[in-house]
């Protein structure tokens, strides 16, 4: 017998209980299809989305970031990323990030996958993208400090799990999500 359809919950009321610069923090009153009624907390970004760039010098290599963390008050390794300005598409997003966070820009960048983080939570969706063939280039960026880049072979990921300051949920799918889509594509053999 195929499952239910599910049905979304009625939104009964919603309110908005703080706002920053960057988030809002909305309470929502739902009554789901069986009838319980239950407030739900999320948080709510602003702005027009964000990207998160595997970029690749060479196609066994990619470029990674220590940049400071205050979630966890450290420095954390992870993939350049942003906010997505008004008026970018994804693309130009992606390959203004990699310009100011790694001083490299990329002739071509193609997405990969959309990724989210707590969606119980949050309504944050990543947009993940692969550049390849990078040249050097460098733009300002809002960054307060000058971030260290490094490189590694994309087959060491085992290696960089096992480092402290490699933790970043989104950070480590995409990179397996790349590895994979690179092998399949070598090996001339369907992706996804």
């Amino acid at each position: 017998m195929p499952p239910m359809p599910l049905r979304k919950p009625q939104i009964l009321d919603r309110e908005e209980i703080a706002r920053s610069r960057l988030f809002t923090i909305e309470s929502l009153e739902l009554r789901f299809s069986n009838g319980a009624e239950r407030t739900f907390e999320r948080l709510k970004g602003s702005g027009s989305g964000a990207v998160m760039i595997v970029a690749m010098p060479d196609p066994d290599h990619v470029l990674l970031i220590q940049e400071y963390a205050a979630g966890f008050d450290d420095y954390a390794l992870t993939l350049p990323k942003g906010l997505v300005d008004p008026g970018e598409d994804i693309v130009t997003a992606a390959n203004r990030e990699l310009m100011e966070e790694c001083g490299m820009g990329a002739r071509r960048i193609e997405p990969l996958v959309e990724l989210s983080l707590a969606p119980n939570y949050m309504n944050h969706r990543m947009q993940v993208m692969l550049a390849t063939d990078l040249y050097e280039k460098r733009l300002p960026g809002d960054e307060p400090e000058p971030l260290v880049v490094e490189t590694h072979a994309l087959e060491t990921l085992s290696a960089l799990l096992a480092r402290e300051d490699f933790h970043e949920a989104r950070a480590i799918a995409a990179l397996f999500i790349a590895r994979e889509k690179l092998r399949a594509e070598r090996h001339n053999e369907p992706w996804w």
